[in-house]
């Protein structure tokens, strides 16, 4: 397993194409994934107050938000994945890495608490909404929070 990681490390290292497409689909995927994701949550919080046909609309579109949030993070997995290969003699010991790999985590965890609570709230289960709310304020948190370890990373450590 050390081979292997020695030669992709050097392979990374020796080809800035290959930086430099593992770092867009890296970026690109947290702005797609993120953005639809922060803008689903967004609206939930904005129309939380809505009654009726409007709510229902609004989980439609919330649902609606599901595969890009899932290929994205998909996407971020293996070019993470692949990021953490190429340097992996430095980011095993890294309490920023791992610090950001439990926001990740805890993002996946709170993308599951929120698929139920959607629904739940379907079902027409009013009490689901409070839950909605204070996932999708979490949510926006987590993925702040991972950008923001994403950025500390190479410039700390």
């Amino acid at each position: 397993m050390t081979e292997l990681l020695t030669l992709w490390g050097s392979f990374y290292a020796n080809h800035a194409t290959i930086r430099s497409l593992i770092a867009f689909f890296h970026v690109g995927a947290l702005i797609t994934g993120g953005g639809v994701a922060v803008a689903a949550d967004r609206s939930l919080l904005m129309g939380r107050l809505h009654h009726g046909g409007s709510r229902k609309t609004l989980l439609e579109g919330l649902a609606s938000t599901h595969r890009f949030v899932i290929i994205s993070l998909m996407v971020i997995g293996v070019s993470g994945a692949l990021l953490f290969a190429a340097d992996y003699d430095t980011l095993v010991y890294s309490r920023i890495f791992w610090i950001k790999m439990g926001l990740v985590a805890a993002l996946a965890v709170n993308g599951g608490l929120l698929w139920r609570a959607e629904r739940r709230a379907m079902t027409g289960d009013d009490s689901a909404w409070r839950t909605l709310r204070t996932t999708s304020i979490a949510s926006i948190t987590l993925w702040m929070l991972t950008t923001l370890g994403g950025v500390v990373l190479p410039n700390i450590g």
